[in-house]
Protein backbone atom coordinates (compact mmCIF):
# COMPACT_ATOMS: atom_id res chain seq x y z
CA UNK A 1 0.00 0.00 0.00
CA UNK A 2 1.38 3.60 -1.11
CA UNK A 3 2.56 5.41 2.52
CA UNK A 4 0.35 8.02 1.27
CA UNK A 5 -2.74 5.81 1.57
CA UNK A 6 -1.48 4.28 4.37
CA UNK A 7 -1.48 7.45 6.47
CA UNK A 8 -4.44 8.14 5.65
CA UNK A 9 -6.11 4.72 6.39
CA UNK A 10 -4.28 4.92 9.92
CA UNK A 11 -5.62 8.67 10.13
CA UNK A 12 -9.22 7.09 9.73
CA UNK A 13 -8.45 4.37 12.09
CA UNK A 14 -7.29 6.59 14.50
CA UNK A 15 -10.27 9.54 14.57
CA UNK A 16 -12.68 10.53 17.15
CA UNK A 17 -16.06 8.87 15.83
CA UNK A 18 -17.49 12.21 17.13
CA UNK A 19 -15.75 14.15 14.04
CA UNK A 20 -17.74 13.25 11.31
CA UNK A 21 -21.37 14.07 13.19
CA UNK A 22 -20.00 17.36 14.64
CA UNK A 23 -18.87 18.44 10.62
CA UNK A 24 -22.38 17.91 9.14
CA UNK A 25 -23.72 20.03 12.14
CA UNK A 26 -20.71 22.70 11.71
CA UNK A 27 -19.97 22.63 15.15
CA UNK A 28 -16.41 23.25 15.43
CA UNK A 29 -14.86 22.28 18.32
CA UNK A 30 -10.88 22.00 19.65
CA UNK A 31 -9.67 18.21 19.45
CA UNK A 32 -8.84 17.92 23.10
CA UNK A 33 -12.93 18.54 24.24
CA UNK A 34 -13.91 16.22 21.40
CA UNK A 35 -11.49 13.65 22.50
CA UNK A 36 -12.90 14.07 26.25
CA UNK A 37 -16.66 13.91 24.91
CA UNK A 38 -16.01 11.04 23.65
CA UNK A 39 -14.62 9.40 26.90
CA UNK A 40 -18.25 10.79 28.52
CA UNK A 41 -19.92 9.39 25.34
CA UNK A 42 -18.04 5.97 26.60
CA UNK A 43 -18.75 6.34 30.37
CA UNK A 44 -22.04 7.18 29.90
CA UNK A 45 -22.36 4.11 27.68
CA UNK A 46 -20.98 1.74 30.59
CA UNK A 47 -23.17 2.75 33.05
CA UNK A 48 -26.17 3.16 30.87
CA UNK A 49 -25.67 -0.58 31.29
CA UNK A 50 -26.15 -0.71 34.73
CA UNK A 51 -29.38 1.63 34.91
CA UNK A 52 -31.10 3.97 32.64
CA UNK A 53 -29.02 6.99 32.51
CA UNK A 54 -29.88 7.92 28.81
CA UNK A 55 -31.66 7.18 25.11
CA UNK A 56 -28.54 8.63 22.86
CA UNK A 57 -25.54 5.82 23.98
CA UNK A 58 -25.08 5.95 19.95
CA UNK A 59 -22.77 8.32 18.19
CA UNK A 60 -25.24 10.03 16.20
CA UNK A 61 -27.87 10.34 19.07
CA UNK A 62 -25.69 11.75 21.64
CA UNK A 63 -24.11 14.61 18.81
CA UNK A 64 -27.70 15.54 17.19
CA UNK A 65 -29.28 15.97 20.79
CA UNK A 66 -26.81 15.65 23.67
CA UNK A 67 -23.92 17.78 22.04
CA UNK A 68 -26.38 19.84 19.88
CA UNK A 69 -28.82 20.73 23.00
CA UNK A 70 -25.83 21.55 24.91
CA UNK A 71 -24.54 23.97 22.15
CA UNK A 72 -27.28 26.00 22.21
CA UNK A 73 -27.22 26.79 26.16
CA UNK A 74 -24.06 27.64 25.56
CA UNK A 75 -23.99 30.40 23.04
CA UNK A 76 -26.70 31.89 25.80
CA UNK A 77 -24.05 32.22 28.42
CA UNK A 78 -22.06 34.30 29.76
CA UNK A 79 -17.84 33.68 30.54
CA UNK A 80 -17.38 32.58 34.19
CA UNK A 81 -21.72 32.05 34.64
CA UNK A 82 -22.44 30.11 37.84
CA UNK A 83 -24.20 27.12 36.15
CA UNK A 84 -26.56 24.32 37.66
CA UNK A 85 -28.22 21.84 35.79
CA UNK A 86 -31.19 20.37 37.37
CA UNK A 87 -32.36 17.28 37.31
CA UNK A 88 -29.10 16.14 35.59
CA UNK A 89 -29.90 12.84 35.13
CA UNK A 90 -26.65 11.27 33.00
CA UNK A 91 -25.06 14.50 33.21
CA UNK A 92 -26.66 16.39 30.17
CA UNK A 93 -26.24 19.08 29.94
CA UNK A 94 -24.21 20.13 32.49
CA UNK A 95 -21.58 17.51 31.98
CA UNK A 96 -20.99 19.17 27.79
CA UNK A 97 -21.12 22.24 29.21
CA UNK A 98 -18.26 22.02 31.53
CA UNK A 99 -16.77 20.47 28.44
CA UNK A 100 -17.41 22.51 25.65
CA UNK A 101 -17.34 25.71 27.91
CA UNK A 102 -14.35 25.03 30.49
CA UNK A 103 -14.50 28.82 31.89
CA UNK A 104 -17.98 27.93 33.34
CA UNK A 105 -19.04 27.26 36.87
CA UNK A 106 -20.89 24.07 36.85
CA UNK A 107 -22.90 22.12 39.16
CA UNK A 108 -25.80 19.39 38.27
CA UNK A 109 -28.18 18.39 40.73
CA UNK A 110 -29.87 14.81 41.01
CA UNK A 111 -32.35 13.12 43.30
CA UNK A 112 -31.75 9.94 42.57
CA UNK A 113 -29.01 8.66 44.32
CA UNK A 114 -27.54 6.18 42.27
CA UNK A 115 -27.69 8.61 39.24
CA UNK A 116 -26.18 10.56 41.02
CA UNK A 117 -23.09 8.41 41.79
CA UNK A 118 -22.66 7.42 38.31
CA UNK A 119 -22.64 11.51 37.25
CA UNK A 120 -20.03 11.73 40.37
CA UNK A 121 -17.98 8.79 38.77
CA UNK A 122 -18.28 10.01 35.76
CA UNK A 123 -16.95 13.43 36.72
CA UNK A 124 -13.99 12.13 38.48
CA UNK A 125 -13.03 9.93 35.75
CA UNK A 126 -12.64 12.61 32.82
CA UNK A 127 -11.21 15.27 35.69
CA UNK A 128 -13.99 17.59 35.33
CA UNK A 129 -14.33 20.57 38.24
CA UNK A 130 -18.55 20.03 38.09
CA UNK A 131 -20.30 19.82 41.80
CA UNK A 132 -22.25 17.06 42.06
CA UNK A 133 -25.27 17.51 44.27
CA UNK A 134 -27.39 13.83 45.29
CA UNK A 135 -30.43 16.27 46.20
CA UNK A 136 -33.36 18.14 44.82
CA UNK A 137 -32.81 21.40 43.53
CA UNK A 138 -35.15 22.78 46.22
CA UNK A 139 -33.16 21.42 49.03
CA UNK A 140 -29.93 23.54 47.21
CA UNK A 141 -31.36 26.49 46.04
CA UNK A 142 -31.31 27.72 49.84
CA UNK A 143 -27.55 27.36 50.45
CA UNK A 144 -25.83 28.49 47.10
CA UNK A 145 -26.67 30.92 44.66
CA UNK A 146 -26.49 30.69 40.73
CA UNK A 147 -26.57 33.10 37.44
CA UNK A 148 -28.31 30.84 35.82
CA UNK A 149 -30.44 27.35 36.11
CA UNK A 150 -30.72 24.87 32.78
CA UNK A 151 -32.61 22.35 32.55
CA UNK A 152 -33.91 19.46 30.12
CA UNK A 153 -36.23 16.87 29.77
CA UNK A 154 -36.98 17.07 33.39
CA UNK A 155 -40.99 17.92 33.51
CA UNK A 156 -43.24 20.25 32.44
CA UNK A 157 -42.79 24.01 32.12
CA UNK A 158 -45.67 24.82 35.93
CA UNK A 159 -43.54 21.65 37.37
CA UNK A 160 -39.96 23.22 36.95
CA UNK A 161 -41.68 26.62 37.75
CA UNK A 162 -43.55 24.72 41.20
CA UNK A 163 -39.89 23.62 42.43
CA UNK A 164 -38.03 26.76 41.99
CA UNK A 165 -40.95 29.58 42.64
CA UNK A 166 -39.77 30.23 46.06
CA UNK A 167 -35.68 30.78 45.50
CA UNK A 168 -36.07 33.26 42.65
CA UNK A 169 -33.83 35.59 44.78
CA UNK A 170 -30.84 32.58 44.79
CA UNK A 171 -30.87 32.62 40.82
CA UNK A 172 -30.97 35.33 38.02
CA UNK A 173 -32.61 32.72 35.07
CA UNK A 174 -33.80 29.54 34.17
CA UNK A 175 -33.24 28.33 30.41
CA UNK A 176 -34.87 25.38 29.48
CA UNK A 177 -34.74 23.45 26.54
CA UNK A 178 -38.41 22.88 25.16
CA UNK A 179 -39.57 21.01 22.16
CA UNK A 180 -42.59 22.14 19.63
CA UNK A 181 -45.15 21.79 23.11
CA UNK A 182 -43.69 24.28 24.70
CA UNK A 183 -46.46 27.25 23.88
CA UNK A 184 -49.02 24.79 25.51
CA UNK A 185 -46.83 24.10 28.35
CA UNK A 186 -46.70 27.70 28.73
CA UNK A 187 -50.63 28.10 28.72
CA UNK A 188 -50.66 25.32 31.30
CA UNK A 189 -48.23 27.33 33.49
CA UNK A 190 -50.15 30.24 33.16
CA UNK A 191 -53.49 28.43 34.35
CA UNK A 192 -51.98 27.23 37.14
CA UNK A 193 -50.84 30.39 38.27
CA UNK A 194 -47.01 30.28 37.75
CA UNK A 195 -46.44 32.65 35.06
CA UNK A 196 -47.45 35.48 37.27
CA UNK A 197 -44.46 38.35 37.77
CA UNK A 198 -42.28 36.30 35.45
CA UNK A 199 -40.92 37.08 31.92
CA UNK A 200 -40.39 34.31 29.42
CA UNK A 201 -39.00 34.69 25.93
CA UNK A 202 -37.83 32.66 23.77
CA UNK A 203 -33.86 32.97 23.57
CA UNK A 204 -33.12 30.41 20.63
CA UNK A 205 -35.00 28.23 18.08
CA UNK A 206 -33.04 25.35 16.30
CA UNK A 207 -33.81 22.26 14.41
CA UNK A 208 -33.48 18.90 15.58
CA UNK A 209 -31.72 16.59 12.65
CA UNK A 210 -33.75 13.69 12.36
CA UNK A 211 -36.75 14.95 14.13
CA UNK A 212 -39.74 16.71 13.09
CA UNK A 213 -40.50 20.42 14.91
CA UNK A 214 -38.64 23.56 16.32
CA UNK A 215 -36.47 23.05 19.66
CA UNK A 216 -36.29 26.13 21.63
CA UNK A 217 -34.49 27.57 24.46
CA UNK A 218 -37.08 29.57 26.83
CA UNK A 219 -35.46 32.57 29.03
CA UNK A 220 -37.27 32.78 32.38
CA UNK A 221 -36.42 35.64 34.72
CA UNK A 222 -38.68 37.22 37.84
CA UNK A 223 -40.31 40.43 36.31
CA UNK A 224 -39.73 43.36 38.69
CA UNK A 225 -41.58 45.49 36.78
CA UNK A 226 -45.18 44.17 36.53
CA UNK A 227 -46.58 42.10 39.77
CA UNK A 228 -49.83 41.25 37.54
CA UNK A 229 -47.99 40.62 34.36
CA UNK A 230 -50.40 38.35 31.44
CA UNK A 231 -47.91 36.27 29.54
CA UNK A 232 -49.69 34.09 27.42
CA UNK A 233 -50.35 35.91 24.43
CA UNK A 234 -48.19 37.92 21.69
CA UNK A 235 -45.05 40.20 22.77
CA UNK A 236 -47.18 43.64 24.06
CA UNK A 237 -44.05 45.55 25.39
CA UNK A 238 -42.23 43.25 27.50
CA UNK A 239 -43.48 39.68 29.09
CA UNK A 240 -43.29 37.41 25.85
CA UNK A 241 -40.74 37.76 23.20
CA UNK A 242 -38.93 36.52 21.08
CA UNK A 243 -34.93 37.07 20.32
Amino acid sequence: MPLPTLLKACKSLNANPLSEPLARLELTLPDDQIDLLQRYREQLTVWNERMNLTRHAEVEQFVTRDIWDSWQLAQLLSPQERVLDLGTGGGVPGIILAIIRPDLKVAVCESIGKKARAVESMVKELSLPVAVHAQRAQQLLPHTKFDTIVARAVGPLWKILSWVQPYWGRFDRLLLIKGPRWIEERGEARHRGYMQTLALRKAASYETPGHLGESVVLSIKADANDDQADYDGPYDGGKVTSS
